[in-house]
């Protein structure tokens, strides 16, 4: 946590809880949007005119939020339009750490160690804690956004011409249905893991792990009538923030977050999904498994000896996992 600016040591996972002991999500501190204009977005002040080069995204491979993100960068093709740093896997005593562990990075940018000098950079009086994704601004030296589900629209249309313009993730026609999507999903999968795996209460993880589970069914059921993706033949935002989700659950919500009633490998529709997805142009190179299971069996308030389990076994993903990206 940071508190007026300085880095609270004995931070917990837990940022808040509601009345029956239940995980309760911070808000995103940083709400600017990049446009292709550099007009205010829906949030935020006017002056992130989309240009290449100019913004760097900080990420972890074992975060969904931040996954979201580098998926978006991916299939618009922004590669070489926003350039990214990665942490390392394990959190450290002073949170997200730039470093030598494969598949990290150092911070070639602002030349940071922890994550959280970038928040105090930005603003040295802020509090929080410091979350990946991070959109930073080389030009005016700031954090622009660190709302993962806003630079994931951000990658989708803030960019203009820079973006590969015949991928669209939330088209007009589909918005209403994406929208809906991602309330139903959001509370009762994305977040419902958080939910049961930081659960204070046993009243609050039992409702939570209901909801999952009833979620997972759901969706299974809603693939058995043949469709690629939730919206039918097009790949959407919703389907983005379905997968981070999916791909992580065998390794780290089952066992770690007891979400231990059925595997995803159980789920024969969804898990044909998965692999629907990750047959995606450059999708595989956002999924690290050896960082998402370092990652999450590094939260000393779940798992205090720091043993990271050998399994599972995930048969279409085994080899490339082994080898750290898919």
């Amino acid at each position: 946590m940071l508190v007026d600016g300085k880095w609270m040591a004995d931070w917990q996972p837990v940022q808040a809880k509601d009345e029956k002991g239940g995980f309760v999500r911070q808000t995103s501190t940083f709400r600017n949007w990049v446009t292709p204009d550099g007009s205010a977005g829906p949030t935020g002040e006017s002056g992130f005119t989309a240009e290449a080069g100019r913004y760097h995204l900080y990420v972890a491979y074992i975060c969904p939020w931040a996954s979201r993100t580098l998926m978006a960068r991916k299939l618009k093709k922004l590669d070489d339009v926003v350039s990214v740093s990665v942490v390392e896997p394990a959190l450290s005593d002073q949170g997200w750490r730039f470093g030598d562990y494969p598949g990290s990075t150092r911070d070639e940018v602002n030349g940071v160690t922890y994550l959280h000098e970038l928040y105090t950079r930005a603003d040295p009086a802020v509090s929080g804690r410091a979350t990946v994704p991070v959109l930073w601004d080389k030009k005016r030296g700031t954090i622009v956004n660190n709302e993962s589900a806003e630079i994931l629209r951000m990658f989708n249309t803030g960019f203009g011409d820079l973006g590969d313009t015949t991928v669209n993730l939330y088209p007009e026609d589909l918005r209403a249905e994406i929208d809906a999507l991602n309330e139903r999903i959001y509370p009762r999968l994305n977040n419902g893991v958080y939910r049961a795996g930081f659960a204070t209460t046993q009243e609050a993880y039992e409702e939570a792990f209901v909801e999952v589970f009833a979620m997972l069914d759901e969706l299974d059921e809603r693939f058995g009538d043949g469709r690629k993706f939730l919206s039918g033949d097009r790949f959407t935002e919703a389907d983005i923030r379905l997968f981070v989700t999916l791909i992580r659950f065998d390794p780290a919500y089952y066992g770690l977050f007891k979400c231990n009633l059925r595997r995803l490998a159980d789920y024969s529709n969804l898990s044909a999904y998965v692999g629907r997805v990750l047959a995606l142009p450059g999708i595989r190179e956002t999924v690290n498994i050896d960082h998402i299971k370092r990652g999450y069996y590094s939260i000393k308030a779940l798992n205090p000896t720091g043993i990271v389990p050998v399994g599972p076994e995930m048969p279409d993903l085994s080899s490339a996992s082994r080898a750290g990206h898919l």
